[in-house]
């Protein structure tokens, strides 16, 4: 059985930074382990792409689904979840926002020392490549490159425009001195290409000797020895190859909000009844895993356009492969853009401390996370309601670790 001093299960957003992070000590091994592939496809480089990657179950998106939603006429929703080495900063729209200020300071308020945002804007600098450069609220010299978008499109600066004779304000940084108002958004590209935190953090380093990075890794179990976690039992997709590992000093769980509390309930970590109706054996009673799920409910509305070149029209018959080509040789044309460069940050009413909608604005028409096909040029605007109250869960629906776990959302449950 080999050992590692720490042995990181899932290779996403967090897990990236975490073994960069970690092997700078050349005195400590690593061990980096990931459930899907290298994600290192054209598709996930060029941004024009996440509309592909989206819309269905593939080798970059686990593609779950929520259980029927009681509120919702028992519809079964769409949940994309990024799959591969980083995580879903691989499948994203790219957009970068870091969160309302007050959202942190209500953490410090509810017993959370150190969780301000005065105590997390350093963190956020030092991540930050800012194309805006080094400033009180950015950084400049940080691995994830922010940039601005390259669009020319009309249809951004009118949007913008309708929000400001709305009575709006107009932001030129949405992670700014004030996020309210409409604007255009900061994105997680570099030189056309997306820029997740694989590119950023983990690429980079993957040459270290003290980093081994195995994908294709699936962990079945956490394996706990007198109350504390010792190591990984996991499981390779190419002939499902049952493999062992030891951490001496940590075990990290890095595999998202769907997927660590659905990997500690497997290891016999969660609610004991709930474990025992799943067949699993209770290792430590603790209710609370996979409770209080809280996710954003989009609105989505699509309208037609008169004359505006949108998505569909760069895109349709034989367009896509054009814009492909473009891209893969030669790094330019319409892949470079992710159609989602504007938006919105509103509140729903008077007396509100800040916003509580998000508008993205895209330059395609989108139905269903892009599950139905476009058949002409038009747009979509999402609003998305950023601090819902209802409480949803994520459980086992059995045993078996490869079966995708329960995703009850329960949304509207308070409406």
């Amino acid at each position: 059985m080999q050992t590692y001093d720490y042995v990181i299960i899932g290779a996403g957003s967090a897990g990236c930074v975490l073994a960069a992070r970690l092997t700078e000590d050349p005195d400590v091994s690593v061990l980096l382990l990931e459930a899907g592939g290298r994600n290192d496809g054209v598709l996930v480089r060029m941004p024009a792409g996440v509309g592909e990657l989206i819309k269905s179950k593939n080798a970059s998106n686990w593609g779950f689904s929520t259980e029927p939603e009681p509120h919702l006429d028992n519809r079964r929703l769409w949940w994309p979840r990024g799959k591969g080495l980083g995580g879903s900063s691989s499948i994203n729209g790219m957009i970068y926002t870091r969160g309302h200020p007050q959202d942190y300071d209500e953490w410090r308020q509810m017993g959370l020392p150190g969780w301000s945002f005065d105590d997390v804007l350093p963190y956020f600098k030092r991540l930050e490549g800012h194309h805006r450069g080094e400033c009180d609220l950015h950084g400049g010299g940080g691995p994830l490159t922010i940039s601005g978008g390259e669009s020319d499109s009309p249809f951004y600066d009118a949007l913008v425009e309708a929000g400001r004779q709305a009575g709006y304000p107009v932001t030129e940084d949405f992670n700014g001195a004030s996020q309210e108002g409409f604007g255009r958004y900061d994105l997680t590209v570099a030189d056309g290409k997306r820029w997740s935190t694989a590119a950023a953090y983990l690429r980079p380093v993957l040459s270290r000797r003290n980093l081994t990075c195995v994908t294709g890794a699936r962990t079945t179990r956490i394996r706990i020895d007198k109350g504390r976690a010792t190591g990984v039992d996991y499981v390779l997709d190419k002939g499902g190859r049952k493999e062992s590992v030891t951490a001496t000093r940590e075990v990290l769980l890095c595999a998202g909000a769907v997927q660590s509390p659905h990997i500690l309930q497997l290891s016999g970590i969660g609610d004991p009844d709930r474990l025992t109706a799943a067949g699993v054996g209770v290792v430590h009673a603790l209710p609370g895993v996979g409770e209080n799920l809280q996710d954003h409910l989009d609105v989505v509305m699509n309208w037609k356009s008169r004359g505006l070149r949108t998505g569909y029209a760069m895109t349709k018959g034989v367009g896509m492969i054009g814009v492909g080509l473009n891209y893969l040789l030669r790094g330019k044309g319409a892949g470079r853009q992710q159609f989602l460069e504007a938006g919105a940050f509103v509140s729903s009413r008077e007396g509100l401390s800040r916003p509580d909608v998000q508008i993205h604005a895209v330059l395609a028409i989108m139905q269903d996370h892009g599950k139905v096909k476009a058949t002409e040029d038009g747009f979509t605007l999402h609003l998305c309601q950023l601090r819902p109250e209802s409480r949803g869960r994520i459980g086992l629906r059995s045993a078996d670790p490869f079966a995708d776990p329960v995703i009850a959302a329960n949304y509207l449950a308070t409406a």
